[in-house]
C-alpha cells in the first residue's frame, strides 16, 4: 500500500529545514506577496527617477558654452548656433558684463539670429579694445567696468551702440538689423 503524500511546511535545503509560508488567509505570511509587489514598485520608481536624473545632467553635460577665448587680452565666448548652446549662453549672461545678441527683423515681425557679425568695440578714448567676427548670434565680453562703443556690422550695415559695463550682468543688448523683404522678383 502507498503512503499518501503529505504537503510539509518545511522545504529542506542542504539538511537543513526552511519553513514555507503557508498561504492561507489566516496566516500572517499571506501579507509577503503584497510587501513583495509594494518592494517592487518603490525598486520600480527609484529606478525611472535615477532615470530621469541622469537623463537632465546628460542634458546638461551637453549645454555648455564653447571654449572660453580670448583676443587683444579681453576675455569672450562667442556662438551660441542650436537651443543647447543657446540656452547656456542665456544661463550664462549674468557672469559676464556684456552681453549681446544678434538678430534680423523681418517685414512679418520674426527675429531669427544671425551670425558671422563683424564687432569692434573701442572704449572712451575711442582705442579699439576687442576687435573680431561673431560665430554665432551671442557674445559674451569680461570687459572692466566703463563706457564703450559698440560697431556691430552684418551683410555690409553697420549700426552703433554706446554701453557703460559695469560688474558681471550689468550689460545685455539686443542688435538686430532690417531684414530685406522675400519674394518673388
Amino acid at each position: 500500500m502507498k503512503k499518501p503524500f503529505i504537503q510539509s511546511p518545511m522545504l529542506f535545503d542542504r539538511a537543513r529545514a526552511v519553513p514555507v509560508p503557508s498561504r492561507h488567509a489566516s496566516s500572517p505570511a499571506s501579507c509577503a506577496p503584497a510587501e513583495s509587489r509594494k518592494r517592487l514598485a518603490w525598486a520600480a520608481t527609484l529606478l525611472a527617477a535615477a532615470g530621469l536624473l541622469y537623463a537632465g545632467l546628460a542634458g546638461t553635460a551637453h549645454a555648455q558654452l564653447p571654449p572660453v577665448e580670448t583676443a587683444q587680452g579681453i576675455e569672450y565666448v562667442s556662438g551660441g548656433i542650436g537651443s543647447d548652446v543657446s540656452a547656456a549662453f542665456k544661463a550664462a549672461k549674468s557672469s559676464y558684463p556684456l552681453a549681446l545678441t544678434f538678430a534680423a527683423v523681418g517685414e512679418d515681425g520674426s527675429t531669427p539670429y544671425v551670425a558671422d557679425v563683424r564687432l569692434e568695440i573701442a572704449n572712451e578714448q575711442g582705442e579699439s579694445v576687442l576687435s573680431l567676427p561673431s560665430v554665432g548670434p551671442y557674445l559674451l565680453a569680461k570687459l572692466q567696468p566703463g563706457t564703450y562703443t559698440v560697431r556691430a556690422t552684418y551683410k555690409g550695415k553697420t549700426q552703433t551702440e554706446q554701453v557703460k559695463v559695469g560688474g558681471p550682468g550689468s550689460v545685455d543688448v539686443r542688435i538686430a538689423w532690417k531684414r530685406p523683404a522675400v519674394g518673388p522678383d
